[in-house]
This record gives structure tokens, C-alpha cells and sequence, in this order.
């Protein structure tokens, strides 16, 4: 009987073309889902005759509660080598084998300045505006000479960092494990947290989601920020208080929020953030670009070939 594979969350109706299917698997059905399942019933109803799923990123949970409904699934691949929406202490109690993908590492540091941008230079309003038949009416900041913020000083947030250098902004940093020497490795200045979210015009998210990051930003980081001041967040919604950022939102401050990821996913129709004031909001398409999608589903079909050769590679533990 040949393997049965199920690609999920295939929004842009792109992963068979971007990859040899066929060529690396021969024999084996695969079956493209564009539609995303948000039910977990009907989800397990989609993907029981499968052996083999494929998900991208965390667009679709794999809970414990899923997972003992999929007796048949041996094999998740997750594009990424880390996904917080999948129980891996459940996957495997249930047998099944976790491995994950590379990826192109540039794209969500340059969407997060096509936000920060966006934000500063009112480009979705001015654009607006012209299509009603208006003309400009938005005096925007300067970012030369302005604080940059980068929570985060990892893999993209010195990427940001670097551009934001490149602009002319003083660009400082604050992480939990941040030292001066690593700081100064990428070209800024180590501060505490409280100076970053004080003295900053862009503050901008590029932490890890865990236990001990969740809610990273609440009151007193809101409250603590310029007037004229702009969040974006292109890592994880979670990072946020989101009480605090409604209310803060609510309040006129900060002056802008640009968001690339939220909680639930896709963003429900009729949640408050789609009419909120004074947001720039993207799809979570931080990673959504061409090398980055031949990464992942050229080495997703890869994991799932050493897989059925009997030599798991790119092992998720």
C-alpha cells in the first residue's frame, strides 16, 4: 500500500510546484490542503487516511487530543525546526516521528521594516486616501536620529538592527541573557528594559515564545513608551499582554501597532484588532517569500524520502 501524505495549509496553492513530489516519492499519494481546518473534529476527519502529514509552520495545532485520534499518522513534518503548536511529549506517546526544515533566513527581518515603514510613513492610509480621490495629508517622522529598540538580539533581531544602523537610528537592545560584548558584536548598545521601552520611537519583538516570555510586553512596558512612539511585532502574538495592548490602544498609545502574528490564526472575523485604530495588521507572512517556501517544501519531501529509507533526518526532539 503506498504512503499517503497530506500537505496542509497550502494558502497560495504553491507547495506542489515548489517541490519534486513525484520524483523523490514515487509511489507514494499526496494530497494538497489549500483551506485551513480549524476544527479539531474535522481535522481529524481530513487527515485519518494519512500516513504522513506536512505542516506549515504553527497554522494548524497538533494537540494531544488530535493526536490520539491519528492512529494511522507516523510521520509530522513541520516546516521549521521548531513548533510550539505541536504536543511533541504526545507525538510520542503515539509513535509518531517529529522532524522539521531550514529555512531562507531574511524574510522576516525585511518585512518587519516594510512594517516599521508602513507605520512611520502612513503608506496604507496615504494609499487609501489616493484611491477615494485624496491627496496627502500625513507629516511623518524623521528615523534618522531616532532610537531604535530591539527586543531580542537574536538571528533577526540583529538583521534589524543592522538596517536600522544603516537609517542612521541609535539602535539599542535588551534580551534576558543580553551582555555588553554580544551587543556590541552586532553594532548596538545594551540597555535595560525599562530605558528600551522609555526611550525608544520603534520597539520591535524578536523573542523566542516561552513560558518565561509570554506577556514579555504588558502594562508597564505599554504605559512606559513615548506617545509617539511604534510597536511592531513580526515573532509571536503571545509575547504580548493582549488586555494591556487593547487597552493601551484604546488609550492613543503608542502612536502606531504593526502586527504580523496574532492568536487564534487566522485572525477570526470580527475580532477587535481587524477595526482597531492606528494598526498596520499583515497575515503572518513574515516568512511567506519564494527561497524560503523551496527550503521548506524541498526538504519536507527530503525528510519524508530518509523516512521511508529507514533514516530519519532533521529529527524534531
Amino acid at each position: 500500500m503506498p504512503i499517503r501524505v497530506a500537505v496542509l495549509d497550502d494558502y497560495q496553492q504553491v507547495a506542489e510546484r515548489t517541490a519534486d513530489w513525484a520524483g523523490r516519492l514515487p509511489g507514494a499519494e499526496v494530497e494538497f490542503f489549500a483551506e485551513h481546518i480549524a476544527d479539531p473534529d474535522a481535522l481529524v476527519a481530513a487527515l485519518a487516511p494519512f500516513d504522513v502529514v506536512v505542516a506549515m509552520r504553527e497554522r494548524t495545532a497538533f494537540p494531544a487530543g488530535v493526536l490520539a485520534r491519528l492512529p494511522r499518522l507516523r510521520l509530522l513534518v513541520t516546516t521549521g525546526m521548531r513548533n510550539a503548536a505541536i504536543d511533541m511529549a504526545a507525538a510520542a506517546e503515539h509513535g509518531v516521528l517529529v522532524c522539521g526544515t531550514g529555512a531562507f533566513p531574511s524574510g522576516t527581518a525585511e518585512l518587519t521594516w516594510a512594517l516599521i515603514l508602513g507605520l512611520v510613513r502612513g503608506t496604507a492610509a496615504e494609499d487609501a486616501r489616493i484611491r477615494a480621490g485624496g491627496w496627502q495629508q500625513t507629516v511623518a517622522p524623521d528615523l534618522a536620529g531616532e532610537v531604535l529598540g530591539v527586543v531580542g538580539l537574536g538571528r533577526l533581531g540583529a538583521r534589524v538592527a543592522a538596517v536600522g544602523a544603516a537609517f542612521d537610528m541609535d539602535v539599542v537592545a535588551w534580551s534576558p541573557h543580553l551582555d555588553d560584548e554580544r551587543a556590541a558584536k552586532s553594532g548596538v548598545r545594551r540597555v535595560a528594559k525599562e530605558e528600551l521601552f522609555a526611550t525608544a520611537k520603534v520597539v520591535t519583538l524578536h523573542m523566542v515564545l516561552s513560558e518565561r516570555s509570554r506577556g514579555l510586553v504588558g502594562a508597564a512596558e505599554l504605559g512606559a513608551m513615548r506617545e509617539d512612539a511604534y510597536l511592531v511585532n513580526t515573532s509571536r502574538f503571545g509575547l504580548l499582554d493582549e488586555d494591556a495592548l487593547r487597552q493601551a490602544i484604546e488609550a492613543g498609545r503608542p502612536a502606531g501597532v504593526a502586527l504580523d502574528v496574532f492568536d487564534p490564526e487566522p485572525l477570526p472575523a470580527g475580532h477587535w484588532l481587524r477595526s482597531a485604530p492606528r494598526t498596520l495588521l499583515t497575515p503572518h507572512m513574515g516568512y511567506v517569500t519564494e527561497k524560503t517556501y523551496r527550503v521548506f517544501y524541498t526538504e519536507a519531501v527530503e525528510d519524508i524520502a530518509a523516512w521511508t529509507a529507514g533514516s530519519p533526518v532533521r529529527v524534531v526532539s
